[in-house]
């Protein structure tokens, strides 16, 4: 029997009360969880706690072998008027993870957040989003996403996110992502366009830095919000983890020097290939440059770079994004 098929039909026997249709401004959550069972409880309790009440949940479970099931479980029972759902993952990853949540959105959600099993949520997570989507047209796809605070394991906060200054757009997101996905909502718009984009490949660096190449690259609209709504917990399981401070620092240019950095450009590339036809024509104009530069020789490769406009958020990171190039490691 499948795992999940106890746990759904479970999961309808305690739902007396219908569950609330969705309006307007609906919100789809998609959470990847893999042995999350340690944190989701409180990851979920601030979904519940949210200032926006028009919510529903998919859950993609990677293949857990602790209680994630029993506690999304509860949680469904616990909240009979929302819709919460479970759905396996494809068990390679977490990315692939992310890219089989975008099939499972509901018709009905008009925006989508991303979500980690690990976090909390700030009330105003949700609302604040929505109020920075409002202005943006409908038919844009429009994307939100910032700072967090960080926390060690008990949520106790020691610092912040770095804050960025230069605008979010396509030349930056090519060779940087500046925001989490546990931050990020976006329009219904932006939630189709990666659907169809997840389609075409099943390999990404991650989610939230293709879900950035991907809005700002079709021409859409990429807002960077400096007031943090996320307590982001660092731990011993985290997958990523936080880029700041001189530890993570230290980190990224080993990663550089390992040539970790190309590695992510091919495989950005390649997913950015397979949406081509989603592209405004100036932005293929510039992965085609991207391309160019990076099997050019030292001199013409960085002059190539110059004329894209490529840059990252620092001078720090500008200049490391110039030694990648100069290093052919880029």
């Amino acid at each position: 029997m499948n795992l999940h098929e106890p746990l759904l039909s479970a999961t309808a026997r305690h739902r007396a009360t219908p569950v609330t249709p969705p309006g307007p401004r609906h919100v789809c959550v998609l959470m990847g969880v893999r042995d999350g069972a340690a944190f989701l409880e409180s990851q979920l309790a601030s979904i519940a706690s949210q200032r926006h009440e028009d919510w529903s949940v998919v859950v993609a479970d990677d293949g857990s072998r602790d209680d994630s099931a029993e506690i999304i479980r509860r949680f469904a029972a616990a909240h009979p008027a929302r819709s919460v759902r479970l759905v396996p993952g494809p068990r390679r990853g977490f990315q692939a993870n992310y890219l089989r949540l975008l099939s499972e959105i509901p018709s009905a959600a008009r925006y989508v957040a991303f979500a980690d099993q690990d976090d909390v949520w700030l009330p105003d997570r949700l609302a604040r989003g929505l109020d920075l989507l409002a202005a943006t047209d409908p038919g844009r796809p429009a994307l939100c996403g910032g700072r967090t605070v960080l926390t060690d394991p008990n949520l106790v906060p020691y610092g912040c996110s770095p804050r960025f200054r230069r605008p979010p757009s396509f030349r930056n997101a090519l060779v940087q992502s500046v925001a989490g996905g546990n931050t990020m909502l976006m329009n219904r718009a932006a939630a189709d366009l990666l659907r169809g984009a997840a389609a075409r490949t099943d390999r990404i660096v991650s989610h939230d830095w293709w879900a950035y190449q991907l809005v700002s690259g079709s021409g859409g609209r990429v807002i960077y919000d400096e007031r943090p709504t996320v307590l982001y917990r660092q731990h011993g399981g985290n997958l990523v983890g936080a880029g700041a401070g001189l530890r993570a620092k230290l980190r990224r240019l080993a990663a550089l020097w390992r040539g970790d950095f190309r590695e992510y450009t091919d495989i950005n590339l390649s997913a950015l290939e397979s949406a081509r036809d989603l592209l405004a024509p100036e932005n293929r104009a510039l992965v085609a440059a991207l391309r160019t530069a990076r099997e050019a020789p030292l001199f013409q490769r960085l002059g190539h770079i110059a004329r894209a406009g490529l840059y990252r958020q620092t001078l720090a990171g500008t200049l490391a994004l110039w030694a990648a190039a100069g290093l052919g490691r880029l």
